[in-house]
């Protein structure tokens, strides 16, 4: 964070238009993993609130989606959900909220261009709403959310082209097998704080499909779901393939 981080904060307090009662909640939010080995008095980074910011981003929006849409089945309401979710449009409305310029990281992160990188932003906007959400409770999370995410039927337009491997992985099964159908799951982290790699698996009805890698969890599950598609869509084809065979006389 700049040497003006008071004027930072206050700015970025004015966009959100919540101030947070608790400030140390907004900062642990904006705490990237490097700046703990700087700084080791900082008592926490954004990693815990960024595991409770994305269960409370997913209740928002699902929440708005639901009343937005009310004739739409839960197959394209996840899909749309998937959408406004993604990593990197998460990463697109931290720079839009001026999320960047307000995080605090360590001087080896700042020197790789973390404050760029799309899942170290992707991070702390998540980490955002677990802060909201503990400072002051839904209603307020869900007015911070209406201000930075503005009319979704306009986001979901303008994204409308933008490659969703999860949402078309779950298009994909959601007819056969239901909307609860898939499981991700990330099973190991490597790397130093500045150069992560996270590894996912996808499951389908607890069946292993397969696995991706990326520089977030969500990157990876992106991966393992494209993977996914790419393994449904040859099986698909060897099995037209053998029923396509010359007929016996």
């Amino acid at each position: 964070m700049p040497a003006d981080a008071g004027a930072v904060l206050a700015d970025l307090q004015a966009r959100l238009g919540h101030t947070f009662r608790d400030p140390v909640l907004l900062l642990t939010a904006l705490t990237h993993p490097s700046w703990l080995q700087e700084h080791p008095e900082t008592p926490e980074n954004n990693q815990r609130l960024e595991l409770l910011g994305d269960a409370v981003l997913q209740l928002l929006l699902t929440e708005k989606l639901f009343h937005l849409f009310p004739a739409e089945r839960e197959g394209p309401l996840s899909k749309h959900r998937a959408v406004l979710s993604r990593g990197s449009f998460l990463a697109q409305l931290a720079r839009e909220t001026g999320l960047d310029a307000a995080l605090r990281l360590g001087s080896s992160e700042e020197q790789t261009g973390g404050r760029q990188r799309d899942s170290t932003l992707e991070d702390a906007f998540e980490a955002l709403f677990g802060a909201l959400w503990l400072d002051a409770g839904l209603e307020p999370a869900r007015r911070v959310l209406h201000a930075i995410y503005g009319p979704l039927e306009a986001r979901l337009s303008s994204n409308a082209g933008a490659d969703n491997p999860k949402g078309r992985l779950q298009e994909r099964v959601q007819p056969e097998y239901g909307n609860n159908a898939l499981r991700y799951e990330t099973f190991h982290i490597s790397g130093q704080d500045h150069a992560r790699e996270y590894e996912s698996r996808v499951y389908l009805c607890e069946r292993f499909l397969a696995t991706g890698r990326g520089t977030s969890k969500k990157h990876a599950e992106e991966a393992a779901a494209g993977a996914a598609l790419a393994l449904l869509a040859r099986a698909e084809a060897e099995e037209n393939q053998a029923g396509s065979g010359p007929e016996t006389p």
